[in-house]
């Protein structure tokens, strides 16, 4: 199944926890590469997947060793959603910080998180979920 997502990882000090997802491993769900695009206080990562194959991946970077876990934030954008949503880590999870004027629905079977909308836009944007 097509399906487009784009994930950033930002985080301090990563890059040893990060290398491993910026290599082919067969092992993971998910073959596609994080890619480093940005040095500095705070290092990221970027990723795009084009198959519904990345369900096993927020409990992958939940189960990084970080060495700054309050660091961690996790902006995701599927292919239905108005925004990037955000994740950071509250007691070693990535839960999802909710962001002012959105909502997320669920879209069983076509998304992994479901679908980020915006509130505040005009209507003629609703998501159907069939």
């Amino acid at each position: 199944m097509s399906r487009f997502a784009e994930v950033i990882v930002i985080a301090r000090d990563a890059k040893q926890v990060m290398e491993p997802l910026t290599q082919s491993d067969e092992n993971r769900e998910w073959h596609q590469c994080f890619v480093p695009i940005g040095e500095g206080l705070f290092d990221a990562w970027a990723v795009e997947f084009w198959r519904l194959n990345w369900h096993g991946l927020v409990a992958y970077l939940e189960s990084l060793p970080w060495p700054d876990p309050h660091s961690v934030q996790v902006l995701i954008h599927d292919e239905e959603d108005d925004c990037f949503g955000l994740w950071m880590m509250y007691d070693n999870r990535l839960v999802e910080v909710p962001l002012p004027r959105t909502e997320r629905h669920p879209f069983p079977g076509n998304s992994v998180t479901g679908v980020l909308t915006r509130t505040d836009r005009r209507s003629g944007g609703s998501i159907s979920s069939g």
